[in-house]
């Protein structure tokens, strides 16, 4: 399983909950944004805890995380 998650910066609204839930993927830049943890590996944390991510994906209110599972795109 190869996973791909990317967060899109100009769509983000800073609301927090992707931030809140999965602190280990997910942080606040400089300019309160989501980004990705740097560090975090994503097919890792796509094996463990693949409910979690789809779920920020789908509760995001502004749209802005996307997640492929093998290419194919989670729907939000």
């Amino acid at each position: 399983m190869t996973a791909k998650l990317w967060i899109d910066s100009d769509v983000c609204m800073s609301s927090g909950r992707c931030v809140a839930d999965l602190p280990r993927v997910f942080r606040f830049d400089d300019e309160e944004i989501a980004e990705l943890v740097p560090d975090a590996d994503i097919d890792a944390e796509f094996d463990a805890h693949r409910d979690l991510l789809v779920a920020a994906v789908r509760n995001c209110p502004a749209g802005a995380i996307h997640l492929q599972e093998d290419g194919v795109e989670v729907e939000a």
